[in-house]
Parts: structure tokens; sequence; C-alpha cells
């Protein structure tokens, strides 16, 4: 009687317990489907929002080319026609049109079956109105978002309109499983109460739309439906309100209860047999487990907390189970190696050091050793004149006096950084001593070098540092010249902004390379030079910035390159008093 009374008492709590666990698991799992549904919609929101960027940059870069903007200037519908199938395939978009200054469509493409001309256009002055935000349309049962952008020619009072581009993506089965792999959840694209595209079978499509009107035409934070015999939960949300050439568009995603119900069948079946056996060997096992891996973990946590401080000096002791021996081991191996790789990473940055700065060296050596070197065989001439010769040889005094002063701030450099000598300077005298030298350098024969008049400034800088900057600037631009196929000439000019002071050296070459823009002044770049270690702009670049400026490619074109050099207002001492500043 009393072995039947325990049984009948276990199974009336196991019972008792079994309703709590279901009715406490039912409220669970549908507050976690509804937290799922917010990510759902989050998700879908991002993963939108992604694609509407790039959908905006690529309309925006489209509208930028040259190409399109000629093609459209020619006003010839069907040249219009034949030439823009070009910039569809390079666009990659399912979507592409060109509209005239008026709205009316030119042409379009689209991938897949043919739209319908007028809806495709009722669509596009939709979207030409309101250009910054992308628009969704439908044709012919094929949902699409297109963004549209302007083409235009020239600025200001003088810019004229030539049209539109519009260029988009379809919304399709492939989007629609991206979306619902990435929810976990089946989704369905709604317009106007109509269901245009999804990952729904067909027949649970017929069933959503003959039972859930509202849900199809209105956002719906949450809804309990039936579909197929199984349970979801439902929400809507509206992509896009009603417009006067379509209905609203609405994304639905529905959230199956049926893995939550396996779930839960499959955690009545374990609450029993947890039941059974954790009386039985819970004592066993919590001894168990606290002899063989709680405390080798502490010591392992122990240690880890010690080497993520940078002390490697604490050991671990191999003990407990075989598999918290074997960590052990591996994680004194991690920590041998992160040492050796540590010492070996100094030892590294040390000799890339000391390979730089010898560059470095090799580098402003040569700029002096060519001066030195051409007059030099300038004096070898015997029909030079007294006077000249005098003036040789103070250019050849001056780069060896320079040469002296760059391995006097190379030794302070190694130990403090980059130090500057800081006094007043005339702007003009700096330039033109800066002209002078570079005018003796072998690739600067044959450039013209044309000086625009320098305000009549004086700034606080280091002269020797500053004009080294300069000077690399001017050697680069000749060479650039040298490579250009018209009259080679490199011209520089000074001019005072509201905040400081501004310095352009422009030159006639090719232009900077694309391959290189983005690196330009990093060390060791270089292309389509025959000499030369690539570190003359990076030390400009170095020079510019410790006097608290900035260097920059202002523009890069066949014929028109400029390089940018920007002081602050405080290195400047005196202005004229009848100098207008200006913003540039």
């Amino acid at each position: 009687m009393l072995l039947l009374s325990l049984a009948a008492l276990v199974l009336i709590m196991t019972i008792i317990f079994l309703a709590m666990v279901r009715v406490t698991v039912e409220r669970q799992v549908r507050g976690d489907l509804e937290l799922d549904m917010r990510h759902s919609l989050l998700t879908f929101h991002n993963l939108r929002q992604q694609r509407q960027q790039l959908l905006l940059r690529e309309s925006s870069l489209l509208s930028e080319l040259p190409s399109l903007k000629a093609l459209m200037t020619t006003s010839d519908s069907r040249t219009i026609a034949d030439a823009g199938a070009e910039f569809w395939k390079l666009s990659g978009n399912e979507f592409f049109s060109l509209q005239t200054p008026e709205g009316q469509l030119e042409t379009y493409y689209s991938s897949g079956s043919p739209l319908t001309r007028q809806s495709v256009s009722s669509a596009l002055r939709e979207s030409i109105d309101s250009p910054e935000s992308p628009h969704l349309f439908v044709s012919d049962g094929k949902l699409f978002e297109i963004s549209s952008r302007a083409l235009t020619f020239g600025s200001g009072e003088q810019m004229t309109g030539l049209g539109y581009v519009t260029t988009g993506y379809a919304l399709d089965e492939k989007v629609a499983r991206e979306v619902s792999d990435a929810a976990a959840a089946e989704v369905v694209f709604v317009v106007d109460g109509k269901i245009v595209v999804g990952t729904l079978p067909q027949a649970l499509r017929q069933e959503l739309a003959s039972s859930q009107g509202d849900l199809l035409r209105r956002p719906i934070e949450s809804e309990e439906m039936r579909l197929g015999g199984e349970r979801y939960l439902a929400s809507s949300v509206q992509l896009q309100p009603e417009t006067p050439t379509g209905g609203a568009v609405q994304l639905v995603v529905l959230k199956s209860f049926g893995e939550a119900q396996q779930i839960l069948t499959k955690l009545n079946r374990m609450v029993i047999a947890l039941g059974v056996v954790a009386a039985l060997f819970g004592v066993a096992l919590s001894a168990s487990i606290t002899r063989t891996v709680t405390r080798p973990m502490e010591s392992l946590v122990a240690a880890t907390r010690a080497l993520s401080g940078g002390d490697f000096s604490p050991k671990i002791r191999e003990e407990g189970a075989e598999e918290v021996r074997e960590l052990s081991r591996a994680f004194e191996r991690m920590r041998s190696q992160m040492q050796k790789t540590q010492q070996d990473l100094l030892a590294a940055e040390r000799m890339a050091t000391i390979g730089q700065m010898a560059s470095s060296v090799s580098h402003d050596l040569r700029h002096y050793l060519s001066a030195i070197y051409a007059n030099a065989e300038f004096l070898a001439n015997p029909s030079i004149p007294a006077q000249e010769r005098e003036e040789l040889l103070e250019d050849v005094r001056a780069g060896v006096q320079g040469m002296t002063d760059m391995l006097d701030s190379l030794l302070v450099f190694g130990r403090t950084g980059l130090v500057l000598q800081l006094q007043p300077e005339s702007l003009a005298a700096l330039i033109e001593r800066t002209i002078g030298t570079i005018r003796s350098h072998p690739d600067a024969r044959g450039v013209e070098l044309r000086v625009i008049p320098v305000p009549p400034v004086t700034v606080h800088v280091d002269p020797k540092e500053l004009r080294r900057a300069i000077y690399n600037l001017l050697l680069n631009a000749c060479q650039a010249a040298n490579r250009g196929h018209a009259s080679p000439w490199v011209s520089i000019d000074a001019a005072l902004l509201s905040k400081g002071l501004r310095i352009t050296v422009r030159d006639s070459g090719p232009g900077v390379p694309s391959t290189i823009r983005d690196t330009l002044f990093n060390p060791f770049v270089s292309e389509g030079k025959q000499s030369g270690v690539g570190l003359g702009l990076a030390l400009a670049k170095y020079i510019v910035e410790a006097h608290g400026g900035s260097l920059y490619l202002e523009g890069s074109g066949f014929g028109n390159t400029a390089f940018t050099i920007t002081l602050p207002g405080e290195r400047i001492l005196k202005e004229a008093p009848c100098l207008t500043t200006e913003e540039r």
C-alpha cells in the first residue's frame, strides 16, 4: 500500500511538473518567437539598407560617367537604346533605364521576361521625384527596388540637365530565400494585398491570401494563425506606402511553431528520464567533476588571466582528467610560442626600422649628390669665368652642408623622432632657394619651372626640413612631367587661406596611376620611375605633418596633377598689409 501511495505520489508530481513545464515552455516559446520575429524584421531591414546603400552608390557612380553623359547629349533615341545596353551590363543589376530631362522614358532593360513600358514609365516618374531614396514598383508580377540619379553637365548656374539614369535589382525568389535564411522564417512580399514573391509553397500562399486579408494590407505586430494544419506566428511591416501608380508594399514574416513543438515533446521525455537518473548519479557526478575538472580549470583560468596581462611566469600542473591535462599541455605550448613570437616581432621591428632609416638616408643623399655632381661637371670646364666658378663652388658647399645637416637630423631623429628647428623665414626666399636647388638636378633639365608670385609673408618653420619636403614634391613633379607627351612644365604657387597657408605643386605629367593612389604616401611606393625607392612623398608628408599641416593629392589628370601642402595659421608670423586673405 505504501509502495502504491509512493508510486501515485510520484506519478501525480510528475504530471504536475510536466504541466507546469508545458505552460512555461509555451509562454517562453511564444515570447521567443515574437523576439525572433522582431529580429527577423530587423535582419531584413539591415539587409535592405545595405542593398539600398549599394544601389545609391551604383546609381551615383553611373551618373558621373562621362561616356554616359556624352551618350545622353546625342538626344537620339535609337543611339541611346543601342548603347545603353553596355551601361546596363556594366551596372550588373537586373534593371536599368535612361530618361530624358523631362522624365520621359528613353530606354530600359531588365533581366527575365520583358516589362510593360507603361508601368515602368509611371514608376520612374515617382523615382526621379525622390532621387535620394530607393523606390519599389511592380510590373508584370515582378517586384523591383530602383534608384534614380540626374545626369548633369557643368556646375552652379551653368549646370545643364542631360536626363536621368535609373538602376535597380529584383526582389525575387533568390532575395526572398536570402531573407528567409537570415531570419530563419518564411517570408512573402505583398503588393496591394496580393502575394508577389516569397518562400511559402504555392498552396500555402493561396490559403494565406484567402484567409488573412488584414495581414496582407496593413502592418500587424503579431498574429497567430494556421496554415496547412501547422501553427504560425505572423508579423507584417509596410515597406512602402500606397502610391498613385501602385498599392502599398508589405513584408510578411511567418515563424512556425513546429520546431518549438518538437522541442517541447523531447523536453517532456528528457524530464522523465532525467528525473530517474538525476537522484542516482548526482552526488557521485558532483564529486567526480570537482576532483577532475574544477580545480585544474581554475588553475588554467588563473594562468590565462596572467598571460593576458603579459605575465609568462605562472606554471600549470598537469592534473585531472586526460582532456584537462592535454589542455594544460596545449596551453604551455601556446605560451612558449607566444613568448618566442613576441621576441621575434621585436627583433623584426628593429630590423625594419634600421632598413627604413638606411633607405631614407640613401634617398636624401642622392638629392644632394646629384647637385654636387652636376656642379662638379661645370667646374671641370676651363672656359667658365671665375665668378661663375665661385657660384658653382658655393652650390657644392651648400650641398655638402645639406648632407651634413641631414645626417645630424637623422641622429637626433634616431633618438627622439623628428625635432624641428623652428625659426622665422621668408616664404619667397625659401621657395626661391628650393627652385635653385632643383634646377641643378638632372631630372629637371628641359623642364620649364614656373613660379607664381609668392605672398610676402614670414613663416615660423624649420627651413631645411620644409625645403626638403618641397624639393621632394618638385623632383617628383619634374620626373612625372618628363613622362608626359606635351612640353614638360612644373609650377609652384602659394596662397593665404582663412586658416593658414597653402603651397601647391603642379605638373604636366600623365597623372598618378590609380593602382597606387590609395597608398601613395606610404614608404617604398613607386611606379613608372627609373630611379628612387619611393620615399620622397612619405618623407614630405612626415615633415609637413610635423609642422602641424597636411599633404594630399589635390587632383590627378593627364597634363594637370597637383599636390598641396597646407600649414596652419600659427605658422604665419607676418603678412603684407595690403594682402587679402582668400578661401580656397
